[in-house]
């Protein structure tokens, strides 16, 4: 068994954007660091994804404008990509009818930045264990992690640890962790959070955050025992990265092993 690639689509102001996740904020302007803005539509990524039966990716919108992009992503593929922000008791079933396969949640759960086990409950009542992702994005804090809401912006009261994701998993079918301080820097995985994870969720993880280069699949894959996949963003040459080839990412995760041809750079 090994870790595979998991793909995204970040959706920003209606567009498929490579975002540096802590400059992320209400208010944008001048503080938001965009790594890459597609000049494809959210489409051409879900069939490139569908074309190569890339299951487990991710359709993220960050922020309102991004509804109406993020349904043509999941009509191009139904049932073949999840899709998280803003989802809640109110539309998680209309997503799930747009062709989502799964809903992603975070914010919604933590009403004043309170975990609220009621409303996870209810969620997972609603379009049940196996349509529901928890996204537990996290910061690092006092020597271990927590959780952040409001796209990355705001701490909640919840520590990512054994007893959370035990607790967590008897209504959702995987999680979905960001490490917001390294997202979209390109400058390494977490590993520290990857063995944890790894060592404490009963159920699937897709980590991302930081992949700098093809190796970090086989650095994830074993720090994990492939119990926790890796998601590849903005290193990617299709988001106009330099660092990781696509078609080398769909190889790894036939074989799950790098091949001759691959290079750390891109050329």
């Amino acid at each position: 068994m090994h870790s595979l690639f998991r793909p995204c689509i970040d959706l920003h102001n209606g567009q498929v954007k490579q975002i540096v996740g802590g400059t992320l904020h209400d208010t944008d302007g001048d503080q938001l660091q965009t790594n890459f803005v597609s000049e494809h539509p959210p489409a051409y990524y879900a069939k490139l994804y569908k074309e190569h039966r890339l299951l487990g990716g991710h359709v993220i919108m960050l922020g309102p404008g991004n509804s109406e992009a993020a349904k043509q992503a999941l009509a191009a593929w139904p049932g073949g990509l999840q899709v998280g922000g803003g989802i809640t008791v109110d539309n998680a079933s209309e997503w799930i009818a747009s062709g989502a396969s799964k809903v992603i949640v975070t914010s919604w759960l933590f009403p004043q930045a309170q975990f609220s086990i009621e409303r996870l409950r209810q969620l997972s009542a609603l379009v049940g264990r196996e349509h529901l992702v928890v996204d537990l994005s996290c910061r690092r804090k006092d020597g271990g992690w927590v959780v952040a809401m409001d796209r990355w912006q705001r701490l909640t009261d919840m520590r990512v640890d054994r007893e959370c994701l035990v607790e967590l998993a008897e209504f959702c079918s995987e999680f979905l962790v960001h490490a917001a301080d390294v997202e979209g820097l390109c400058r390494g995985v977490d590993g520290e959070l990857v063995a944890r994870l790894a060592e404490w969720s009963p159920i699937p993880v897709t980590y991302a955050g930081g992949a700098s280069c093809l190796e970090d699949l086989g650095l994830v894959s074993q720090l994990s025992g492939g119990k926790v996949h890796l998601t590849i963003g903005s290193a990617l040459d299709i988001f106009g990265g330099t660092q990781v080839a696509f078609d080398d990412c769909v190889s790894w995760n036939k074989t799950g092993e790098m091949l001759p041809s691959s290079v750390s750079t891109i050329k």
